[in-house]
């Protein structure tokens, strides 16, 4: 948050919070539009689900890939905020489950997203880079919690866990007998302290 963003709050508070409202409105409903039906989907379907004018769609992202880009991000930061939360509520080790959890819901459904951002793509990068920033931290925040908490063996690398877990996800959405979830979980478990 830098000081001109709190001064600007500061002079329009409601209005603010308003556009910021209707926006993640917004992003919500483009991000189930798309995981239910791709990134192709029509803006006027998105539209329809967020109960805004299509006008109001394209002055917050004059194209596709603009949208695409602020679902992405925005999926990200929600995925990012959860740890935090997670960790007020119960034991690290269940937080990072649960963490685990979310983080492979979102790999699952974003897929559909990373192949519209092409890897050529300059937003695409910029996204993987705004992946790393917001998530790696909160990753190692849990494992660190839990492994003071002397639930999980320490020094494990959340770069190398989420790594894993992404691997876990890969093809996931396309085979509905292989449960990517189950499968992470099973990750999350090997990470526990043995009591003996």
């Amino acid at each position: 948050m830098s000081d001109s963003d709190e001064g600007a709050r500061r002079v329009a508070p409601s209005g603010r919070k308003d556009a910021r409202r209707n926006k993640e409105t917004l992003l919500d409903a483009a991000a189930t539009v798309f995981v239910t039906s791709g990134v192709d989907a029509p803006v006027r379907d998105i539209a329809a689900k967020a109960g805004v004018g299509l006008g109001t769609i394209y002055r917050h992202f004059p194209t596709r890939a603009d949208l695409i880009v602020g679902v992405y991000r925005h999926q990200v930061d929600a995925c990012a905020d959860a740890g935090p939360a997670l960790l007020a509520t119960g034991s690290p080790y269940t937080a990072l489950g649960q963490w685990i959890n979310l983080f492979v819901d979102f790999l699952v459904t974003k897929h559909g997203l990373a192949a519209a951002l092409q890897a050529d793509n300059a937003d695409f990068e910029a996204l993987h880079a705004y992946f790393l920033d917001r998530l790696l931290p909160v990753c190692t925040e849990l494992l660190e919690a839990a492994a003071v908490a002397g639930e999980i063996r320490p020094e494990i690398d959340a770069y190398q866990l989420m790594r894993g877990v992404g691997n876990l996800c890969i093809g996931a959405e396309s085979d509905p007998r292989y449960d990517a979830r189950r499968m992470a979980a099973l990750l999350v478990a090997g990470l526990r302290r043995s009591h003996h």
